[in-house]
């Protein structure tokens, strides 16, 4: 989402590194660039419920009348709620069949209603699992607090522990996982940043969080070889999809500030002949040094790098709306001319250009709009309509 840049601290991490196809500005868009749509914590799941209870598969999952995949269970014990731990079978919805034991999740707050009332759902868990959900920090706990406990068990050998515990931390704020850096295993995550078998959502989370720890540490050595990890996997060869490829150069922002900068520019990303996905990623990590990294990495930096992809046809569209949400006009003359460059092969850097040229409140930009709308007119007013910039009045 599109928040006040002073607000950053209580914008989660899935939100404030956001993703490279951004939409039009204004419009809200959600998604982490190096975890994706993490969704719902385990204990989010269980504090929002009115009933938490253990179960026994009684039967095979099958589809109920609404489509949805659920399953019959018998209830063994109650952990909290008031229904009554006495085998009467629920109907719950499952994401996959269970073959024993379940937890089982009720959003019925009338304890005097039949027990097949309430909204159930269920996971499959074994007693790991189960032990790990009922000592799992309460919502209502510091965040700061919250994380330290769930840092241990990232990539645990249980991959459901393991999952929910990296959700826990895309769903935190910046400033909470920062305030929790010290619980954060820096060896660990030297390794799981260039671990070729992990997840890469989780790499490019691992990476943020090893330049947090490179930034705070008062090791020369660890914070030297927290970087070096970085820059590994950063050089490392990569696929097309590469989704946490923006954590990892955002970790390098955060570990090295405006060196950070001068060694993704040295490694030709901001060249127009970069691979557009490492592009696309790369500009993810500038909003996100410029949201969030002021006091290392000076807007006006941030602002002239991401003018610096305005010649990238992959990204030039979406670097247009960042530059005019940063209110950054210099380089007018240059948005400008995408308009006859760039813009005649692509709709939405011509829609960009018109927002940002009617956005801006520099002379200059007046007379370029003047002078796009007297030789295209009805080509200006339709990228106009459709920009999220539009004007109350031209």
């Amino acid at each position: 989402m599109f928040h006040s840049v002073h607000a950053c601290k209580h914008r989660t991490v899935a939100t404030v590194l956001i993703v490279a196809a951004l939409a039009p500005l204004g419009i809200p868009v959600a998604a982490c660039p190096f975890c994706g749509v993490v969704g719902e914590s385990l204990a989010a799941r269980r504090d929002a419920a009115d009933c938490v209870a253990v179960g026994e598969a009684d039967g095979r999952a099958f589809l109920n009348a609404d489509g949805a995949l659920s399953q019959r269970f018998r209830i063994d014990q109650v952990l909290r709620g008031d229904v009554p731990a006495n085998g009467e079978a629920i109907i719950a919805r499952v994401s996959g069949a269970a073959n024993g034991t379940a937890i089982l999740f009720c959003t019925t707050t009338d304890a005097a209603a039949p027990i097949a009332v309430g909204t159930w759902t269920a996971i499959a868990a074994d007693e790991v699992l189960l032990g790990y959900i009922v000592a799992a920090p309460r919502l209502r706990e510091a965040a700061a607090s919250r994380l330290q406990w769930f840092a241990a068990r990232l990539e645990d050998p249980n991959p459901q522990i393991a999952q929910d515990a990296f959700v826990e931390f895309g769903l935190a704020s910046f400033a909470a996982v920062c305030e929790a850096a010290d619980s954060l295993d820096a060896k660990k995550l030297r390794v799981w940043v260039n671990e070729p078998g992990i997840d890469q959502r989780r790499q490019g989370f691992y990476g943020l969080a090893l330049g947090i720890v490179a930034s705070r540490s008062q090791n020369t050595g660890q914070a030297t070889a927290c970087i070096h990890a970085l820059h590994e996997a950063i050089a490392a060869p990569a696929d097309d999809f590469r989704s946490g490829f923006s954590g990892l150069l955002a970790g390098v922002l955060v570990a090295e500030g405006e060196r950070g900068l001068d060694y993704l520019k040295s490694r030709g990303l901001f060249e127009p002949q970069a691979r557009a996905v490492d592009q696309r990623h790369l500009l993810a990590a500038l909003r996100f040094a410029w949201e969030s990294l002021a006091d290392t990495i000076p807007r006006d930096r941030t602002s002239n790098a991401t003018a610096a992809l305005l010649a990238s046809p992959a990204v030039a569209a979406d670097a247009t709306i960042d530059l005019a949400r940063y209110a950054f006009w210099k380089p007018v003359a240059e948005v400008a001319d995408l308009w006859n460059t760039l813009g005649t092969e692509d709709p939405l850097v011509r829609r960009a250009v018109a927002g940002y040229l009617s956005a801006c409140p520099l002379p200059a930009a007046k007379r370029q709009l003047e002078k796009i709308r007297a030789a295209q007119p009805e080509l200006w007013q339709r990228a106009l309509e459709s920009s999220a910039l539009l004007p109350e009045k031209i």
